[in-house]
């Protein structure tokens, strides 16, 4: 959610509408904040007092949902997610074509999995090493999750920094 795929959540890409959507990192920009989005057949089901929250109402978090929701439109976050994810996704599809130990690389914006063929949790702590922040998820999915306002260089020296590393652990 929150711009990350390019929209503002990930169901629009698939054409579908949710009945409940949870919120809370993106939309507070490191302010604690959590939200919960119903639609029509979900709308009517918490009535006041039902259901407790640690930061619902508070007005310092609301007003971070509110700036963070100004700010990323008034700078084009969202078509930048597009937009950058996409060269990055392209640049690292074209650097790591042909090599067997990469099943796929996927995703939407600026949320991107490489699928490795076997486990790489090492590859965490060398990228960190190399000045690049990443997690392993899944033992064997190197998941890149960077901020919304990456630029095409910024990519280029993510695939720069990461390309290498990867190559490296392939061959090991």
């Amino acid at each position: 959610g929150m711009g990350r795929t390019g929209k503002w959540f990930a169901h629009q890409w698939a054409g579908i509408k949710p009945d409940v959507m949870p919120l809370a990192k993106g939309l507070g920009s490191g302010v604690p904040i959590g939200a919960v989005v119903a639609g029509p057949k979900a709308a009517n089901i918490f009535q006041p007092g039902n259901h407790g929250t640690t930061f619902g109402g508070n007005p310092l978090a609301m007003r971070a949902g509110v700036e963070t929701i100004r700010i990323m439109e008034e700078e084009g976050l969202l078509d930048n997610a597009a937009k950058v994810g996409a060269h990055l996704k392209a640049a690292l599809q074209k650097a790591l074509a042909g090599n067997p130990g990469v099943k796929d690389v996927r995703g939407q914006g600026l949320m991107i999995g490489i699928e490795l063929a076997r486990p790489c949790g090492v590859l965490a702590q060398r990228a960190l090493d190399a000045g690049l922040l990443l997690s392993v998820t899944a033992d064997s999915v190197v998941r890149l999750v960077p901020p919304l306002i990456l630029t095409e260089a910024e990519a280029d020296e993510m695939v720069g920094i990461l390309v290498p590393l990867i190559e490296a652990f392939l061959k090991e």
